[in-house]
C-alpha cells in the first residue's frame, strides 16, 4: 500500500529543518549501508548521533504522533528514529531492498521495516531527478512530492532513488514496525476505520456504527502482535 501524507511539516517548519540541514556536517551514506547496498548507494547521511538529525527527528516524531492517517494506516508499534540524506552532483540510489531488521541505537531492541516512509524536504523545483521509484506488481511508481509531504510504502519493496542531476534533494527517512505484521490485514483495518469516519460524519448516530466500529477493533484485537 502507498500512501501520501500531505503536510506533515508546515511550509516555516520546513524552512526550518533546511536551513539546519544546510549548515549540517555530512557524511558518506555508503557508511550506514549493508553489503549489497554499498554498490548500488551514493549519496551524503548525517552521522545517527548528529544533534541535527536528533532534533529535526523528533520534530517529526512528534507531528507523526499527531497525524491520523499515518496511526490509522501504519498502526504503530516501534518508529526508527528518522535519518537524513543528501543528494546533489548526481547523487543516486540503485535498486534495493531496505533490511528487514533496524536496531534502536542505544537499546536492545530492534524494528522490523513493515513500513518504509520518506519525508520530502526540498520542493520539486529545487532539484533535477531524485524521483523515488517503488516497483509494485503493475509497474512502476515515480514519487516527487512538495517539502513537507510523506509517502508510506511497503518496506519489502524493491526501489530506488534516481540521479539527482542539478539543485540539492534533502529527504528524511525511517521505518515502522506495524501492531499488524501482514500488509493486506492492515490495509483492511485502514478501509473500514476510513469507511467508519465517513459513516459517522454522514451520518451521526447510525445504528451501524457501533456494529462496524466493533469488527474493526475484534479485528484488530485478532491481528495484532505487541
Amino acid at each position: 500500500m502507498l500512501l501520501q501524507i500531505p503536510d506533515l511539516l508546515s511550509a516555516q517548519e520546513v524552512a526550518d529543518v533546511r536551513r539546519s540541514l544546510q549548515e549540517a556536517s555530512w557524511e558518506d551514506g555508503r557508511r550506514t549501508a549493508g553489503h549489497q547496498a554499498t554498490r548500488v548507494k551514493s549519496n551524503e547521511q548525517l552521522a545517527l548521533n548528529d544533534p541535527t538529525a536528533k532534533q529535526i527527528g523528533d520534530l517529526i516524531l512528534d507531528r507523526l504522533g499527531r497525524t491520523p492517517l499515518f496511526i490509522a494506516s501504519a498502526l504503530p508499534l516501534r518508529v526508527l528514529h528518522p535519518r537524513f540524506n543528501r543528494y546533489e552532483n548526481s547523487a543516486a540510489y540503485g535498486s534495493h531492498v531496505d533490511s528487514g531488521i533496524f536496531p534502536i541505537p542505544g537499546t536492545a531492541l530492534h524494528v522490523r521495516s513493515d513500513i518504509s516512509s520518506t519525508l520530502f524536504l526540498s520542493d520539486p523545483e529545487d532539484y533535477e531527478g531524485g524521483e523515488l521509484v517503488i516497483e509494485e506488481p503493475f509497474g512502476e511508481r515515480r514519487v516527487k512530492l512538495p517539502a513537507g509531504h510523506l509517502i508510506v510504502y511497503p518496506g519489502n519493496s524493491l526501489h530506488h532513488v534516481t540521479p539527482v542531476t542539478s539543485g540539492v534533494r534533502f529527504a528524511a527517512f525511517f521505518w515502522t514496525q506495524s501492531m499488524i505484521r501482514d500488509e493486506q490485514q492492515r490495509r483492511t483495518l485502514l478501509d473500514l476505520d476510513l469507511a467508519i469516519q465517513t459513516l459517522s460524519a454522514d451520518h451521526p448516530g447510525h445504528s451501524s456504527i457501533d456494529g462496524l466500529t466493533s469488527v474493526y477493533h475484534n479485528l484488530l484485537r485478532q491481528w495484532s502482535e505487541t
